[in-house]
């Protein structure tokens, strides 16, 4: 019977011919991974188990990029419990302050993740990984436990939803917009437990950077994971990344969807998620006198190289507004050190923004940025419920690193043209 990519790559890591939405199977895995939140508590698992041996230390990854660097006592015991555990186990992959970065940009921009491959991780945000055709989805840190053991993991097949995108999109909107104008359409459960597969001409227009924020705001949508096709930017990304090879696993024609969506990006602003859930999207013209106390670029989802280049194209020769804190957080090593030869992080500091060490700081209100009683921020992250930032009173609102640097100019939320130029898709000049 034909497949759907999620159900193909099930199938090949189960040793079978097929599989069927709805079945509970049990499957190889490629990776595991967790962070420094997650792991110790997988690593105590572990031990209650008995066990003594993780199966394949190759096949386990430990980024500590939470609460790092160590933002108090507890969390340095953590990272301590990890490093311990590591060098017991005989773990390479262990990342920590000074080679680590945020783990869903550090592991494809290491060839730990590649097409084709399963791998789950003790992390929401997991399923970014789907941009290089992988299935990958976040689990409880009991089950990544079973999985250190075992190295498989079990599966309920989700339904695939096939979404389809069109046209050309303006010069400020980008994946993020995609993925935020998709969510506020189908809601924060319109995929619930299902594999969101993306197609269409505008999605294969799209760089690496571009399709790893949209699935990784999959999660947002209630998705199971989210798959993109495997094209010749993912072979050229992948490319010398890893001694392994990875494998594209094309939908077949006739494969069965449980829904289908259509949407045409041509003339599409760019989209702000407003306070207190992803869904609650508008575009960016409709949010007017919305003033701003902090602005956040960076995260899992928007902290790659293009993500601060579309930032200091805004901000090069401008200041940041009077009142207004701007925080930078580079997603990995290797992103810090391009920006740094390309010039962006003068940009940034000449505006008037602090630049941090990689971390997700105050994406989940770990540290570095929290947000008080009453305050209001833009970020580029991925999540603004009540208390997300700090502050159950204070407010998150969601856009692309153009508006969030235009925002941190004119100190309220604004449409990037406004503050640079250029083209405003459905707004007069």
């Amino acid at each position: 019977m034909p497949m759907t990519t999620a159900e193909k790559i099930l199938a090949a890591h189960c040793g079978r011919d097929e599989v069927r939405p709805g079945e509970i199977v049990m499957a190889d895995l490629d990776l595991a991974l967790a962070n420094d939140i997650t792991a110790p508590l997988a690593i105590e698992e572990f031990r209650r188990s008995g066990a003594v041996k993780v199966r394949d230390p190759r096949r386990i990854v430990f980024v500590c990029d939470h609460f790092t660097p160590n933002k108090d006592i507890r969390s340095a015991e953590q990272v301590r419990l990890i490093r311990d555990f590591s060098r017991e186990q005989g773990i390479e992959n262990f990342f920590d302050v000074g080679e680590m970065g945020i783990e869903h940009a550090l592991l494809p921009e290491k060839g730990l993740v590649l097409p084709g491959d399963l791998v789950i991780g003790a992390d929401s945000h997991t399923c970014t990984y789907g941009a290089l055709g992988a299935f990958a989805t976040g689990v409880g840190s009991t089950d990544l436990a079973g999985a250190m053991l075992s190295g498989r993991a079990w599966f309920k097949v989700p339904v695939s939803m096939l979404f389809n995108y069109r046209g050309r999109p303006g010069e400020w909107t980008g994946g993020k917009d995609f993925i935020l104008h998709t969510i506020g359409r189908i809601g924060v459960s319109g995929a619930l437990y299902a594999a969101m597969e993306f197609a269409g001409p505008a999605i294969h227009a799209l760089s690496m950077d571009d399709r790893f924020s949209m699935a990784n705001m999959s999660i947002e949508a209630g998705a199971k994971t989210g798959i993109f096709p495997v094209d010749e930017k993912v072979e050229e990304y992948v490319r010398g990344r890893s001694g392994r090879r990875g494998r594209s696993f094309p939908a077949d024609e006739g494969a069965e969807y449980a829904a289908r969506f259509d949407f045409d990006v041509s003339g599409l602003e760019p989209q702000v998620a407003l306070p207190s859930l992803p869904s609650n999207v508008r575009p960016v013209g409709e949010v007017k006198g919305v003033r701003v106390d902090q602005v956040v670029i960076g995260s899992c989802t928007n902290g790659r190289l293009e993500d601060l280049r579309a930032a200091a194209r805004v901000l090069q020769g401008r200041k940041v507004a009077r009142g207004v804190r701007v925080i930078i957080f580079p997603a990995t090593q290797r992103i810090y050190l391009e920006a740094m030869r390309e010039g962006l992080l003068e940009i940034f500091i000449e505006a008037g923004a602090a630049v941090s060490t990689p971390t997700c700081g105050p994406c989940l209100g770990g540290h570095m940025g929290i947000l008080a009683e009453g305050e209001r921020a833009v970020a580029t992250t991925n999540r603004n419920f009540v208390g997300r930032m700090g502050h159950p009173r204070s407010e998150v609102y969601l856009a692309g690193p153009y508006v969030a640097a235009a925002s941190a100019v004119a100190g309220e939320i604004i449409h990037p043209a406004r503050v640079a130029g250029g083209d405003r898709p459905g707004e007069e000049n």
